[in-house]
């Protein structure tokens, strides 16, 4: 059973680099049948997909966050990451790693496994 388990600092203050790391198990993200992705939840709102690389690893960015998200990938420990760039307090969120459920790039609904998500607090 595929299982996903987000990694991330807590807490981060404005204008810093924050990082997270997925670290998957039960499948292998360098496979080409799934994609990746990072998804986030703010308090109060819905879920907003950031990016995702795919098993080959391309990646793709949700044009609204592209200038301050990267997202790579080390598949000797079966892990990809995401670093989001310049923070502010909104965003502030719950951070999920999802996979997709086939080969190309899949909407939120299109997840078929998730990360149980880590909360991120930006604050000064």
């Amino acid at each position: 059973q595929v299982q996903l388990q987000e990694s991330g600092p807590g807490l981060g203050k404005p204008s810093q680099t924050l990082s997270g790391t997925c670290t998957g198990s039960g499948g292998a993200i360098s496979r080409s049948e799934h994609t990746w992705s990072w998804i986030r939840q703010p308090p109060g709102k819905g879920l907003e997909w950031m990016g995702v690389i795919t098993g080959d690893g391309d990646v793709h960015y949700s044009p609204a966050l592209e200038s301050r998200t990267s997202i790579f990938r080390d598949t000797s420990k079966n892990q990809f990451s995401l670093q989001l760039s310049s923070v502010t307090p909104e965003d502030t969120a719950v951070y999920f790693c999802a996979r997709g459920d086939g080969p190309t790039i899949a909407t939120i609904r299109g997840m078929d496994y998730w990360g149980k998500g880590t909360q991120v607090t930006v604050s000064s």
